[in-house]
């Protein structure tokens, strides 16, 4: 399997394309790096180069699925705008090349990539170092978050963790007309065939709860 990690922001868009052969497979880093803008391009032409790298970076890997970072309002409101402007386009991108797309909360990735889903940026770029065996941290921050996401895709997408986390809930204001409710409220419905991986899902939602209180 073939994953594009993305990490949406403003004058940089991360990336990173890594090769999976499956749970306990090593992951081969295929290549990596960022779309950079100037801070003085008018919006359009910045989200018009943003579209137009990020469908270049598609096309060249044919990438079998997209991890892209959940994007959470701060304090800067305008901030968070301006990247979900950003994002908006890194998703059609995705969408005309036939990318299926996957979002995970910046807690999931953390989690997935260092054991902890409160590590520092500085903790989450040694772990992708040393997973993916770069002799040199990704630069800029930005690509190594991307990497970041497609390791954590890497993982949820072996089992139907991937789907449970992307399902539309209204918690993450994704209404669907099969979405409708809480997370576990769907998750309880795979049935027991599937209560190894409802017990993880579990498991992981009572450890972030914990971690956010």
């Amino acid at each position: 399997m073939i994953i594009l990690g993305i990490d949406p922001g403003i004058a940089i868009v991360g990336w990173g394309v890594l090769e999976s052969g499956g749970p306990g497979k090593k992951l081969v880093p295929l290549d990596y790096g960022s779309i950079t803008t100037p801070s003085g391009m008018k919006t359009e032409d910045r989200l018009f180069t943003v579209h137009r790298e990020l469908s270049d970076v598609a096309k060249t890997y044919r990438p079998d699925a997209a991890a892209v970072e959940e994007l959470f309002f701060n304090t800067n409101q305008k901030t968070g705008i301006i990247v979900a402007e950003a994002r908006g386009v890194l998703l059609l991108a995705c969408r005309e090349n036939g990318v299926p797309v996957y979002e995970y909360t910046p807690l999931q990735i953390k989690q997935a990539v260092t054991g902890s889903g409160r590590a520092d940026k500085g903790q989450v770029i040694r772990m992708v170092t040393q997973f993916l065996g770069l002799k040199e941290p990704p630069k800029p921050d930005d690509t190594a978050d991307a990497l970041a996401a497609a390791i954590c895709h890497s993982y949820a997408g072996a089992s139907r963790l991937a789907d449970y986390y992307n399902r539309p809930t209204t918690m993450a204001g994704k209404i669907g007309e099969e979405g409708k409710g809480s997370r576990s409220a769907w998750a309880s419905k795979l049935g027991g065939a599937n209560a190894e991986v409802l017990r993880r899902v579990r498991q992981i939602e009572e450890k972030r709860k914990h971690e956010e209180n």
